[in-house]
């Protein structure tokens, strides 16, 4: 059986045999993997030609609801997933952070699409007045650069590790090329044949290399980005090479790292975040193996609590079942392949020449249920003690990349941010701690050399996702060892894909440009009131001009007794001396109050509903005898799918609320968003 790869439109098998996949519990061949004699340029080029248009011309409220409809799919899907994933040594618990957990990746992203606007290019930030009389105003907007996403990806999340890259730069509108590591690529094609098949991603927006991929980024070229998981030596020389740094190719290293947990001098033995500590660092030795870039590595615990944490995690480890993880009762795994038991032993033997080995060991091989240690990929695991951390540097300079950990005492708190920061920059940290000033002070002083760091306790146990596991809506990434590169993120990964460019000219041509109204750019009056148009007939930047109102004491009263807004300076005229009011002064909610009262259309018509306001200002005092009017202007459209057949067809509508007085001086401003139905209820 050959492990085919996706390029160009098809599957197709490399020439020869580069690595022949086997099953990492039982050692059985699963099929032989090749990627040579694959056209690179060309591949690069078919997703630039072909992906990358497609994609560019969906919006991002199109692209989000794409990668729902693809989350949705593979869900369904996921039991064949898991199968697969069995025989990469996986337990369900590991198989579900990385099929459910990449899934989720997906639907994370395509929820992201209601933070960007109706369009296939994003309009970042608020406009820059450049001249004295407006009509000269600076933006910037984002764009999708005119490249393709090579993804380079490591061995131990063959489906999260794509899905959670490809949700970003496909919800940005850029292909993606993907090539996972050949140990374990059989799992994440037969992902990939499922995404293929649904047709739900345009042509080109994915490619699959599963071999070796010699030779994928001789043809990168200005606009693509390539990101790299996996050792940091390998992806430092790869970001080294001259075709990235000669040709501006944007590079995001993601390294694994010496990631560190702390167990707080608050958590003394017998509360219930100390036991909360044995659990969670007992789990990230013993989840996946311990293959995964965001395990902890080093454990550092006050000094007089050491023995208890020693013995508590010998314990918890001493329990956990290992073998073939279809049998009932298994709690681990195996690792990858037998390659990466021997790199992880030469690691330990390097280890072990000057700590003390407190669990584990060859001569203490746990049993085996289901398989055995020929057969499979097992290793049992390993706890190191090391009792001097600011002297003996083997735990902080080497990573043994499995089930080995490192026991190590701290004086306070001071030095557990010193031997955590040894590390020379972590994805991750953690604190475990009931003590919110003892997790503020460890925060604060660590976070410089931690890219995410966690801080666990009694209140937060039960929701929280653990040390190990990165959330799509934050930032994925450390500096220093662990790559200085940043993933997901939310809204932020996905600017990461984007070029911002600054836009200068007339208010009316950045209005133009992106399709949300700028303060100065004309405002021609609308031909009939705004809420009496649908979704598809309103025009950005056209206006209702309303009647007009005069404020009056009455006013003021009347609306201090229905709100129960009593605040002095609007019913206190002997209060006012030493503030900026000149006299008492209308209640600026009464001001959008009555703005709302002067522009809303009071027959049913196709707006739905008003849900909220953003961005209001009060930025003029008003006093009785002043005459308020409002230029109520379409602000922006933003299309919005239906949930169902049953659903009305409908968008999002913002409308800028703009009140002026008689010297025709803004005295507040906001912002309201509507839905609005549409003609066509079939869309």
């Amino acid at each position: 059986m050959n492990i085919q790869n996706y390029v160009a439109g098809q599957w197709v098998s490399g020439t020869g045999e580069e690595f022949l996949a086997t099953d990492a519990i039982t050692g059985e061949a699963i099929g032989t993997v090749s990627s040579a004699g694959i056209d690179y340029a060309e591949v690069l080029e078919y997703g630039r030609r072909t992906g990358g248009p497609a994609l560019r011309k969906m919006t991002f409220q199109e692209r989000g609801r794409m990668l729902k409809a693809l989350a949705l799919h593979l869900m369904k899907h996921k039991d064949k997933f898991y199968e697969v994933s069995f025989r990469t040594g996986a337990t369900k618990v590991d198989s579900w952070i990385d099929i459910e957990g990449g899934i989720g990746n997906l639907f994370a992203n395509a929820s992201l699409r209601r933070q960007f606007p109706d369009l296939p290019y994003y309009v970042d930030g608020e406009a820059a007045g450049l001249s004295r009389n407006g009509t000269f105003i600076g933006h910037h907007i984002m764009v999708p650069k005119r490249g393709v996403a090579v993804h380079i990806n490591a061995f131990n999340f063959p489906v999260w590790g794509m899905l959670e890259k490809i949700a970003v730069n496909l919800m940005a509108g850029v292909p993606a090329v993907v090539k996972p590591s050949e140990y374990t690529s059989y799992l994440t094609e037969v992902v990939v044949r499922e995404i293929i098949a649904s047709k739900i991603l345009p042509e080109g927006s994915l490619q699959l290399i599963t071999g070796l991929g010699r030779g994928i980024l001789d043809d990168v070229q200005l606009g693509d980005t390539v990101t790299f998981t996996g050792s940091a030596a390998t992806g430092k020389k790869l970001q080294a090479s001259p075709q990235i740094l000669e040709r501006g190719v944007t590079f995001n290293l993601e390294a694994d790292s010496l990631n560190a947990s702390v167990l707080g001098e608050a958590a003394a033995p017998g509360t219930p975040e100390f036991d909360l500590f044995v659990k969670e660092v007992t789990r990230e030795i013993t989840v996946k193996a311990g293959q995964k870039c965001t395990a902890v590595r080093r454990i550092l615990v006050p000094e007089n609590y050491i023995e208890d944490v020693q013995a508590a995690v010998s314990k918890r480890l001493a329990s956990t079942t290992m073998g073939d993880p279809r049998k009932e009762g298994v709690r681990m795994g195996s690792l990858a392949t037998k390659l990466q038991v021997e790199r992880v032993m030469a690691a330990v033997d390097k280890m072990k020449a000057s700590m003390d080995m407190v669990y584990g060991g060859t001569d203490q091989q746990a049993e085996i249920i289901g398989s055995d240690y020929e057969k499979g990929a097992f290793m049992a695991p390993i706890l190191f003690r090391n009792n001097k951390p600011l002297e003996v540097m083997e735990a902080h300079n080497i990573e043994a990349f499995g089930p080995v950990s490192t026991i190590m005492p701290y004086k306070n708190l001071e030095e557990a941010v010193e031997i955590a920061n040894l590390g020379k920059g972590s994805l991750v940290s953690s604190i475990v701690t009931a003590d919110d000033k003892e997790a503020r002070e460890y925060v604060v002083n660590a976070a410089p050399m931690h890219g995410r760091i966690l801080v666990l306790n009694e209140k937060s146990a039960k929701e929280s996702t653990g040390h190990g596991s990165p959330m799509p809506l934050l930032t994925h990434g450390g500096p220093g060892r662990a790559g200085g590169g940043e993933e997901m993120g939310g809204k932020r990964g996905i600017l990461h894909y984007l070029q911002r460019t600054a836009i200068q000219g007339h208010p009316d041509t950045i209005t133009e440009i992106t399709q949300v109204y700028q303060p100065g750019s004309t405002r021609p009056e609308a031909d009939k009131h705004v809420f009496r148009k649908h979704f598809e007939e309103l025009t950005v930047g056209e206006t209702v001009y309303t009647a007009k109102h005069t404020v009056t004491v009455t006013d003021i009263v009347n609306f201090a007794n229905v709100s129960g807004d009593n605040f002095y300076a609007h019913m206190d005229e002997t209060s006012l001396e030493g503030t900026i009011f000149e006299g008492r002064v209308a209640h600026g909610y009464f001001i959008l109050s009555k703005a709302a009262g002067l522009f809303v259309e009071a027959k049913k018509g196709p707006v739905l509903l008003n849900y909220g306001i953003d961005e209001a200002r009060f930025t003029k005092p008003v006093y009785p005898g002043t005459t308020i009017g409002v230029k109520f202007t379409v602000k922006e459209k933003i299309d919005q799918e239906k949930r169902s057949e049953d659903d009305v067809a409908k968008g999002i509508v913002k409308f800028n609320v703009e009140v002026y007085d008689d010297t025709d001086e803004t005295v507040a401003i906001a912002t309201i968003l509507t839905m609005v139905k549409k003609i066509d209820q079939s869309m």
